[in-house]
Parts: C-alpha cells; structure tokens; sequence
C-alpha cells in the first residue's frame, strides 16, 4: 500500500495542472497515466482554448454563445464561473510557459462554430500537444509527483465498499499493465480527470485512452452520472483508410473552409443560416443527411481558396498530415466524416469540483459541470479543465484532512488466469459497432432498446468474466465501457425530445421543460 495526499487518476489537462498545482503547495500527489504522460484527449486537441481576451468581446457573449449552443440546458451558474475565470485560466497557462500564436497586436485569437467573436487562443493547429509538453515537462521533474505511467485504475475504493460504511473515498486499486500487479493507492482526497468516452463508438476523434473509465469508476461508488446521452460528433474528421481518429480542427471552417458534395456544391445554406459556422450538432447531422440521402462515403471541406500561405501558416499540423496521405489541401479539399468526439454529459459535481462521495473530485471531460448543457461550444472544454481542477485543489487545500484507515490489499485468491481472451476483443468490437448504429447521430426509440437489450446480454458476461479471472488492461476498459455505454442509452431513453446532440424520430419537437437527465449510482 502507498499512501499520498491526492491521488489524481488520469494525465490529461485536467490531472497535470491540478497535480502541479497541488505540488506547488507541499502536497504529495501520484499521478496514473493508462499509457505515458502525453498520451491524452487534451494533447489532442487542435483548436484552442476560448477565453475573453478582447476587448471587443464581453463575457456575456461567452455566456450567451455557450448557453445557445447548449441549447439553453446549461447550469448559468457554473457557466458564468467558467467563463469569468477564462482569463486567469490563460494567464496561468501563458506563466506556464505555453507558446501561445501570436501576430501584430499580440495573442492571435481565431473564432470557431457558434462563437460570436473571435475568442480563441491557440498554438497554431496544435494547441492541446503544445499545452501538454509545456506541463508534461514540469510533471515529470517535480519532486512533490510521483507519476504511474502504463497504470489503469481498476476501481476506487470507498468507505461502503471496505465496510467502515462512510460514503467517502480512500483512493483506488490500480493495475500496473506491465507486471500485472494490482497496487493499493490510499488518498486523502481524489480526482478523477480520465476524460470521455469516444471509444465506445467505432469511429471516433478520441485516442485509445477514452474509454470512460472515470465515469463507470465513480457510478460503481455511487456518484450520480447526467446528461450521458449528449455525445457529440465532431463533423469532420479525416475520412481516409490509413488515418486513424485524425480530427480537421473547427478553426478551418471558422478560417473560411466550405462544405461541399462531391460535385463541388456546398450544402450547408440548407440547413442553417450559419452555414459552416453553425454549432457542431448542426453541422454533424446535416453532412450525416447528405451522405444517407445522397450514398455518399464522405463530404468535402475545402480550405484551398485562401491560398498556400495562409493554410501553411495557420494549419501547418492539418496540412502535413493530409499531404502525407496524399492530399495536398492547398490544391484540393479534405475528404470528412462525422466521429464520436465529446462526452458532454458525465459525473454529477458542484462549482468546486466535488462528486456526491466525499474526498472525491471531478474535472473535465469525466464531469457533469452544467457548463456544456446540450452541446459543447467549440474550445470550451480545455477551458472548464483548467478552472475546475483549480477549484478542486482550491477546495482540498482548504478541507480538513481525513484520516485514511487500513486499506485490503486486492484479492486474487479466488480468480485464474483468463483461458479465451478472444471473448474480450469479440465484445469490444460487438459494442463499439451496433453503439455507432443504434446510437449515433440520429436516434429512434426501437434502436435504443435493440442496444440496451445487447449491452444487458454483454453486461453480464463481462461481469462473469471479471469475477473468475485475473484483471487485465483490456478486460478493465472494456468493463467500463460497457457501463458506459449503458448509462448513455439509458439517458437517451429517458429523454422524449430532441434537444442539442441528442436527435429523436420519435420526438422531434423540443419541449418546453428544460431538465437534465440523471441516473444515480449504484
């Protein structure tokens, strides 16, 4: 058993900055990684980070933008924190180091779909991998952090589940993929920062990394999960046999890109009045229209109207990725699909970051903060990363610390070594594919049902599996994202409209009742 003052379970922005925070004030933090440091959501991330920087902008428009795009279920209060905080959040980073682009009048800021103002701080396309190097560097050399790379969380432990029957938690049971050993991690406090859930979808922007593994962590213990069934699809990502999750940045189109069908003609006049510049559930499920009414493969966005030395200049990632696959986007326009891309729903928490388990904090993606209602704004989630894991540490600092108690070491007494690992990658590839056929972009009630109906079935004999044999890498990924998928098909049932990223047949129209949809935990 090792014990530390906070256990932070996932290494994206969330995780490193609260970590380095944390650090910065004597507290001993451990840090678990799945794979290395810098393999996250948050390095992924190309756009940038929308903050009020201008003075031409306002922090209501921030406001108003991201309530429009939530589709007026967005938690007001917590938007406002968010958006109030943006400032402070950039400045912390710049203190940080991140090179951030800049042109004659200082920051570069460029505007993306349902902004109203230019608001967005980024390092040119590579916003997320820059962010996350600059704080990687500091991580890794900290004497106060202890990181756990290759290591996944098996479960947290709680007070209920060691039988003190407090409703707190004392860390969690984490396995190292590389021995097999399963280590016990006592905390005072805990924050999950794993980010989302793309991976329960066949096509999606996420890396490996996104498997909801927070999410499923924290229902088992009991927190309260909302809003699953908001799962928004990036409209464009690369389609390309040998391109595997490559997302084209929203900034294209916010830059001037066009959709367009094969024969040259764009589409999107049809559907929106603000065309390429419409929220992202807009713009997803209208290229989703054209490619089923029309048999298409892909769409077209097309960038090469504003010439080589703008598109090098502003999208040099975007534009050498594509030129080694052979598409050169000066001269021609990017063949895209839509893809599972964020998870807006997540682990119920209030403005501090605290979960419904005492000692156990949220921030991220995992979360349900109220600031992305129906639909996430584009660049706002780097931003709730960085001013939620601050309020977390804010809020562990100030508390009280719990004494932690005997924890038991994991028993493997009574499991053997798996004899049919073929039985995961079946399911895994099961689930992956009908969640993307049920429960994609466009949803009627019978499709739901078929989905719940298998993840009931594979429920069960993941659960069969996890109880006889040994844990391992894949076998916990797949557990939670089984769980996962069952909380966002339950919340999709639970919700008779259509509202922001979550399109019913069967109930087009909104309602009037503006609700969230919550499940609590087990």
């Amino acid at each position: 058993m090792q014990n530390f003052d906070v256990l932070i379970i996932g290494s994206g922005l969330a995780g490193q900055s609260a970590a380095l925070r944390l650090a910065g004030q004597n507290s001993r933090v451990a840090l678990i990684s799945k794979r290395k440091l810098e393999d996250s959501a948050s390095g992924w991330a190309q756009g940038g980070i929308a903050a009020v920087l201008d003075n031409r902008d306002s922090i209501e428009a921030h406001i108003q933008d991201t309530l429009i795009a939530g589709a007026w279920l967005n938690d007001e209060k917590a938007t406002r924190f968010v958006v109030e905080n943006g400032r402070r959040a950039i400045e912390w980073l710049i203190d940080q180091g991140v090179p951030f682009t800049k042109d004659e009048s200082g920051y570069h800021l460029t505007r993306e779909g349902g902004h109203s103002a230019r608001r967005v701080i980024h390092v040119a396309d590579a916003t997320g991998a820059a962010v996350q190097q600059t704080l990687t560097e500091k991580v890794r050399v900290h004497p106060n952090i202890t990181v756990f790379e290759d290591h996944i969380a098996v479960d947290l432990i709680t007070g209920k589940k060691i039988g003190t029957g407090e409703n707190r938690c004392y860390g969690a049971y984490v396995l190292n993929s590389a021995s097999g050993e399963v280590l016990t991690i006592g905390a005072t406090n805990t924050l999950i920062g794993t980010g989302g859930a793309g991976k329960v979808y066949l096509f999606t922007t996420n890396p490996d990394t996104s498997t909801g593994d927070g999410i499923a962590m924290a229902w088992r213990a009991g927190c309260r999960v909302a809003n699953m069934e908001f799962i928004q699809f990036h409209p464009t990502c690369l389609y390309h046999p040998k391109a595997k999750s490559f997302l084209i940045s929203e900034a294209v189109r916010g830059e001037g890109g066009l959709l367009k069908l094969p024969d040259g003609t764009r589409f999107m006049p049809e559907h929106d009045e603000r065309e390429e510049l419409a929220p992202r559930d807009i713009v997803a499920r209208a290229i989703d229209f054209e490619m089923k009414k029309r048999g298409l493969d892909c769409v077209y966005l097309d960038i090469s109207h504003k010439g080589e030395a703008f598109i090098k200049n502003h999208f040099p990632n975007i534009h050498a990725r594509c030129l080694e696959l052979g598409i050169d986007i000066t001269l021609e326009p990017i063949p895209v699909v839509p893809a599972a891309h964020y998870t807006c729903g997540g682990i119920v928490c209030d403005l501090r970051g605290r979960t419904d388990v005492e000692g156990l904090y949220v921030a991220g993606e995992a979360s349900c903060t109220g600031l992305h209602g129906a639909n996430r704004l584009a660049s706002n989630s780097l931003l709730e990363c960085l001013v939620f894991s601050e309020a977390a540490v804010g809020d562990m600092l100030s508390s009280p610390k719990a004494t932690l108690p005997d924890l038991p070491h994991w028993d493997e007494s009574r499991v053997t070594d798996a004899d049919e690992e073929v039985v995961i990658s079946h399911n895994w590839d099961e689930l992956r594919r009908f969640m993307w056929d049920y429960v994609g972009i466009v949803r009627t009630t019978k499709r739901l049902k078929r989905a719940k109906h298998r993840i009931d079935m594979l429920t069960r004999e993941i659960e069969e599996f996890y109880a006889n044999f040994r844990v391992s890498h894949d076998l916990i990924e797949l557990r939670n994202l089984v769980a996962t998928a069952d909380l966002i098909v339950r919340c999709a049932l639970r919700r008779k409209e259509s509202r922001g990223l979550h399109y019913s047949r069967d109930y087009p129209e909104t309602s009037t009742k503006i609700r969230d949809t919550v499940v609590k935990g087990r």
